[in-house]
């Protein structure tokens, strides 16, 4: 069923109808369509467009088209409709009749598909932020592991001077750290909801656009109706900010090829992560870091396509527009695929350190040592510098290493170095002297890598997460954790009178005496009670900090002697392996009753509703 026939005669050309239909990709976008949907009618019914009955018969149908989508998503792909709107919007009618046609009221396909992709780009960097800190974790383990291997370091591909293994490790986490900030500054403008701007110039219906907004879980609505509908600078900020996290995962991967190639041979690569060929019996490829490679040309180049097409265009929307989503939608899985690989891969590296010791320590990577140490002997380091590059050439030509000179040969070049500077030209020597901020000393690595842990997993140097009752001293903390995750759309937000007033059903995950998380107990009867306001800081994601509040609650529930625990949640797989089943939100009607007929989202709720039973002894 085609929305738009009325002023056309006789039939779409076929050719033409597979040029312009988005169906084969923007069915991913089924759900966000159907959550919007739902806010959509719940906003009609606020100003008398749709009776209460009608919304309700609306709000039913859509759950129905969101079970159908989601237990086959060839339902909608394989439909023939034009566009995921027409899917839905097609289903409704046919289950519904002419109350189907009444939603559509004071909407246009432009801020429908605007906030779809909205609502889509901020769950999908919550994804990646995800498996950003996964794969820094990753890094951390694989430092801590390697914690005092020596290796070599290079620029411009020649060895340069020597580092330590982890130093390499930590490098790729500050990179990755800046990635994952840029995503979450990127969710902050992303978070604006367009529905109610119609196709341009805002709906004839007097919506509230600011509940709509925070209905949907966005921070507010959009400001101007012209940009809300052909605004896709969160796009490109999306991708850009996917482009230079594959850059990285790029350029580490390039480092790892090349390291683990014969002519270097300073890591072997687990077979897991490896092919072979099929003519060569011998070889083992890097199959997998040369598709990370690969894969940051093909996300690179989807940003430059996309700033191209939006670079010409008037306000407001245009069919041009339908090029964003592709571009989008395959780098935000791309990314994943490769931030998911990559710390399977860095778990099952092995690192060959006689060989790594052996490349650090040749070169005359010491070079840069006796410069210093003929600074320190009161000669100007250009001096200094033209010394040891005559003494280095010396060594060459008698096919020495830098150390197996004698100290008279090289004072015959430099007078003014003293014995004992064989002491300063080890590898160790070169490692300590680096004792500066940054530096590859390996006291300073340690601090980095622990830093770096703690960050990620939830631990400051050796002190680990521990959950505690919260006390009024921490209001301010829980109250930033609370807003924070407000503004991301994945808890409603609680005015900071409602938490102080409530302190005492909330708890604290703490490490080094910083707050990192928070959670509290709601209990609705006798026999139920919910954990909300659960939220941990995204530099400690990945720290265990989340599960020990959940289970601080349960155990707080199984002392008061509740035997069911409930919580709303997007994350399900993580309440799963907690123990938690999921279940309808209808078989909960305490929830329902109390809290759910109030909220925003009553009808357009895109949470799953999961129970934990506490049995008792």
């Amino acid at each position: 069923m085609s929305l738009w026939g009325g002023r056309f005669q006789g039939k779409t050309d076929p050719l033409f109808k597979r040029f312009n239909d988005s169906l084969p990709f923007d069915y991913r976008l089924v759900q966000h369509d159907i959550v919007g949907s739902m806010a959509w009618a719940q906003a009609l019914r606020g100003v008398n467009v749709l009776s209460e009955d009608e919304t309700a018969q609306l709000l039913k149908t859509l759950r129905e088209l969101s079970g159908e989508a989601a237990e086959n998503p060839n339902v909608v792909r394989d439909s023939g409709a034009e566009d995921v709107h027409s899917w839905v919007e097609s289903r409704l009618i046919a289950k519904l009749g002419p109350l189907g046609k009444k939603l559509h009221t004071g909407r246009s396909r432009n801020d429908q598909v605007a906030t779809d992709l909205r609502l889509y780009v901020r769950e999908q960097i919550s994804r990646r932020i995800g498996e950003i800190r996964a794969a820094q974790a990753a890094l951390v383990r694989l430092a801590l592991r390697e914690s005092d291997a020596v290796f070599p370091g290079y620029t411009h591909l020649q060895r340069a001077q020597p580092i330590l293994f982890a130093h390499w490790c930590m490098a790729y986490d500050e990179m990755l750290e800046r990635d994952g900030d840029r995503f979450g500054d990127a969710a902050e403008r992303a978070n604006q909801c367009p529905l109610g701007a119609g196709a341009l110039a805002g709906t004839a219906y007097p919506i509230d656009r600011a509940k709509l907004a925070h209905s949907l879980g966005f921070a507010a609505p959009t400001a101007n109706s012209l940009d809300a509908v052909s605004d896709r600078d969160f796009v490109i900020e999306t991708i850009a900010a996917a482009s230079l996290t594959a850059l990285h995962l790029s350029r580490m991967a390039e480092d790892l090829i090349l390291y683990c190639s014969s002519e270097f041979g300073l890591i072997e690569l687990s077979d897991a992560m490896t092919s072979g060929s099929s003519l060569m019996p011998q070889k083992k490829n890097p199959d997998a870091l040369e598709l990370i490679r690969g894969k940051a040309g093909r996300i690179i180049g989807g940003l430059v396509g996309l700033c191209i097409t939006l670079k010409g265009l008037p306000l407001a929307y245009n069919k041009d527009l339908q090029e964003d989503k592709e571009p989008l939608f395959d780098a935000m899985e791309q990314l994943s695929m490769c931030l998911r690989i990559l710390p399977q891969l860095l778990d099952g590296l092995k690192l060959h350190r006689g060989a790594a010791r052996a490349a650090a320590e040749g070169g005359y990577s010491n070079a840069t040592d006796l410069a210093d140490h003929l600074v320190k002997q009161g000669v100007p380091f250009r001096e200094a510098h033209d010394l040891t590059g005559r003494i280095v050439r010396k060594a060459i030509e008698a096919n020495k290493k830098l150390e197996e000179l004698t100290l008279d040969e090289m004072q015959s070049i430099a007078p003014q170095i003293k014995s004992g500077v064989h002491v300063h030209l080890t590898v160790e020597a070169s490692l300590a002297q680096r004792d500066v901020e940054g530096g590859t000393a390996p006291g300073r690595v340690k601090r980095a890598v622990h830093k770096a842990a703690g960050r990620i997993k939830g631990t400051q140097g050796n002190s680990t997460v521990e959950v505690r009752q919260a006390r009024i001293d921490d209001h301010q903390a829980i109250c930033e954790l609370v807003e924070y995750w407000a503004r991301q759309g994945e808890n409603l937000p609680r005015t900071r009178e409602a938490i102080l007033e409530a302190i005492a059903d909330f708890g604290v995950a703490v490490a080094d005496g910083k707050i990192v998380g928070c959670g509290s107990l709601s209990i609705y009867t006798s026999s139920l009670a919910e954990i909300r306001s659960l939220g941990v800081d995204p530099n400690f994601h990945g720290g265990g900090a989340g599960s020990k509040l959940v289970r601080y609650f349960l155990t707080q529930a199984a002392a008061l002697h509740i035997p069911r625990v409930f919580v709303l949640t997007r994350v399900p797989a993580f309440f799963d392996k907690l123990g938690f089943k999921t279940v309808s939100i209808d078989t909960l009607p305490e929830k329902v009753k109390k809290d759910c007929q109030m909220c925003p989202k009553q009808h357009c709720c895109d949470e799953i509703a999961m129970v934990h039973e506490i049995a008792f002894a």
